[in-house]
């Protein structure tokens, strides 16, 4: 889970303002930290089979967020996949 200090920082480098918690964008960098501390977690813990379910469920959720930005904007989706480095 992201802790209250690195979600504030997200929604100040990825919002449009201090309170832009919906935008697309800082919910997908929200997923995007969420899943890296997942991945972390289960590089340790290899049989935690809860918090795998919880890894899947987040990419999805964040792939669903990034298509829906996609039909919306493309110069949008390009920007956020290079600030985030999702994409290889």
């Amino acid at each position: 889970m992201v802790s209250k200090e690195a979600k504030l920082d997200i929604i100040k480098n990825f919002g449009a303002n201090q309170s832009d918690t919906g935008s697309a964008e800082v919910q997908i960098a929200i997923l995007t930290k969420d899943i890296q501390n997942l991945t972390e977690h289960l590089s340790i813990h290899k049989k935690d089979i809860t918090s795998r379910r919880s890894l899947l469920k987040k990419v999805a959720q964040r792939r669903h967020l990034l298509n829906f930005l996609l039909g919306k904007s493309v110069a949008r989706y390009k920007a956020i996949i290079e600030k985030l480095n999702i994409r290889k």
